[in-house]
């Protein structure tokens, strides 16, 4: 018997105005999570999932000086997480000192997720990160 190899995914999408705050987009990404099944199996990936949230958002908002285009897709092998600005500048990982009270969303991105890449897009700039569930936890597929 041959495997269905057509590409199934589920997928969200909010904008998020830089007066609505971080706390609205971790709601919102938990409340999304919860469909897949994920708090339940793997709440350590989903509190990773929300940090990375909060940094990405918090990148667009500060940084960017504009609202935050939050894209969730699951395509049953990776849940990414995309977040548009309307800056075209890329963001670069920061070596902060010590003493820094900022400078480490990246690094910490970075360690959280499977992978992550940002690209320059019409009207700005995408950051997708990418977090696999292990096969313990792959959330089973979602309707529609």
């Amino acid at each position: 018997m041959a495997k269905d190899s057509s590409l199934r995914a589920v997928g969200w999408a909010r904008s998020l105005p830089v007066s609505s705050g971080v706390k609205t987009a971790r709601d919102w990404t938990r409340d999304h999570l919860s469909t897949l099944s994920w708090s339940r199996t793997d709440p350590e990936l989903v509190d990773s999932v929300l940090l990375a949230v909060s940094e990405l958002v918090t990148n667009a908002h500060v940084h960017a000086g504009s609202a935050a285009q939050l894209i969730l897709t699951w395509d049953e092998e990776c849940l990414h997480v995309t977040v548009h600005d309307a800056s075209p500048r890329l963001p670069e990982p920061r070596n902060p000192g010590e003493s820094a009270l900022g400078g480490r969303g990246l690094l910490l991105v970075d360690a959280l997720a499977d992978r992550w890449e940002a690209y320059r897009c019409p009207r700005g700039k995408n950051v997708t990160v990418c977090f696999q569930a292990d096969g313990d936890h792959v959330p089973p597929s979602v309707a529609g």
